[in-house]
């Protein structure tokens, strides 16, 4: 007879965050800007830009400079709470020659540029 798994589960399944749902989280961008707007308004105007940027590196660049760009990438995103972007990115990151991954990227930043252009109005 087999032994019945009597060990508490450690790791609860935790409820989905709403402010996670947007493209940019501003609960964790104020946490991160310890809630100075101006300097949120800054970070992700900055964070819009690099995006941009990088969406432009990957284009057409080898498999190497892709995986450091959405390496980078990932990191950004992570960083001002667009946690969309940055699950693309990592996913581009493990795959660099998947063209659907790229536009999964490229989709998630323009999303996440049109919510950082609506709140910095």
């Amino acid at each position: 007879m087999a032994a019945a798994n009597i060990a508490p589960d450690l790791h609860p399944i935790r409820a989905a965050c709403p402010s996670q749902e947007r493209p940019v989280d501003l609960v964790h961008l104020a946490n991160q800007t310890m809630g100075d707007k101006d300097l949120e308004n800054e970070v992700l105007q900055m964070f819009a830009r690099q995006a941009r940027k990088t969406l432009q590196e990957i284009a057409g660049a080898d498999a190497p400079a892709v995986i450091a760009a959405a390496h980078r990438l990932k990191g950004a995103a992570a960083a001002v709470g667009a946690f969309k972007v940055s699950k693309a990115a990592q996913r581009l990151e493990a795959d660099a020659g998947d063209a659907a991954l790229q536009a999964a990227v490229g989709a998630a930043v323009v999303e996440a540029e049109n919510f950082i252009l609506k709140l910095c109005r």
